[in-house]
Formats: C-alpha cells, structure tokens, sequence
C-alpha cells in the first residue's frame, strides 16, 4: 500500500516538472497566435491530461496547481497569464479525467478527450470575457486598454467592443487549435505512458 503510494506521488512529481518544463518552454515568442503574439501554443496540460488518466482528475488539477505556484515568482504577465492557464487546465482536467475513469478504455478516451477540448474552449472563452481580459488590462497596463489593443491585429476592434471582438475571433480559433494539438498529443503519447506505469508498477510489488 505505501509502495503504491509513494510510486504515485514520484510519478505525479514528475508529471509536475515536466509540465514546468513545457510551460517554461511555451513562453518563447516563436510560439506566438499570429492575431495575438501574446497568446503562446504551449503544451504543458499534456502532462496534467495524462496524470489525470493515471490516478484520477484531482491528481491532474494537483500537477497544474503545482505548475502555477513554482512559475508564478517568473511570471511575466502580472500572473493574469498563470491565472488564465490554471482555471481553463483545472477545469479541462477534470472533466476528461472524470469521464476517463468511468469509460477507460479507447473509445472513453476519444469521448474524455472531445469534451475536454469543448470545456477548454467554452471556459476560455468564458473566463476571458468575464475577468481575465479586464484584469490583464488593470494589472499590467495599470487600466490603459490601448496598449492591449496595439497587441491585436483585429480590424475595427476598439475600447468599446475588445472583449467580444478577442474571445469571438481569437479566443475561440485559438483555444480550439491547442485543445486539438494538447489532446491530440495526450492520445498519441499516453498508452504508451500507461503500460510503462503498469510495469514500473508490477516490478516495485
């Protein structure tokens, strides 16, 4: 029992550092969304998606919590970027480990993973015209919007009208795009991932 325990906790603490890794590394501007350079392609939930799979959805939320706390002292976003990641991670998270546990097998993993992209989309979305989007323009442009604006290569977009124009015509393309590839590269990876952890696993019992 202990031996279980601890296998799951080095495994989840490593799940964590690699998801830092990935995160760290997602920050560099060739990652950029062409209509928004600031929104980076990163690929760090593939590690909190697969921990999610293995033990279960509050083990995957755990390595995202964990991810945000150890980044945050580096941020470069007035943590509004570490905000935004851990609230659409958590939420995605959850519902694909959860619908994972109850359908595991191939076909559960196709579903978890089609929902969890609709959920990162839909939260995103959500959450960037709800409180993300005003507290990056407080928070780091200390409540002048212009420069955010600057920042969006959005025809007509204005003061006014910034927050439907961004999660409309950016925050949808661009969250369907890297749920797609974040998933995509969780369902390629993670069986492989899952039989190591099965023979790791006999050989500590």
């Amino acid at each position: 029992m202990r031996s279980n325990r601890t296998f799951r906790m080095v495994v989840i603490a490593n799940l964590a550092a690699i998801s830092l890794l990935l995160y760290m590394l997602g920050s560099l501007d060739i990652f950029g969304f062409p209509m928004a350079p600031f929104l980076k392609f990163q690929f760090s939930n593939v590690p909190a998606i697969i921990g999610g799979f293995l033990f279960g959805p509050g083990a995957g939320a755990l390595i995202l919590v964990a991810r945000t706390v150890i980044r945050l002292p580096f941020t470069s976003t007035a943590g509004v970027g570490e905000l935004a990641d851990l609230v659409i991670g958590v939420a995605t998270v959850v519902v694909s480990a959860s619908i994972y546990r109850k359908y595991h097998n191939k076909k559960g993993a196709i579903i978890a993973s089609v929902w969890g992209s609709v959920t990162w989309v839909v939260v995103a979305v959500a959450a960037n015209w709800a409180f993300l989007l005003r507290a990056y323009v407080y928070f780091f442009f200390d409540g002048n919007v212009q420069p955010l604006l600057s920042m969006i290569r959005l025809p007509n977009i204005t003061e006014t009208n910034y927050l439907w124009m961004f999660s409309l015509y950016i925050g949808v393309p661009f969250n369907m795009l890297l749920s797609a590839m974040v998933y995509g590269v969780t369902f390629l990876v993670y069986k492989r991932i899952s039989e190591l952890m099965k023979s790791l696993r006999e050989q500590l019992e």
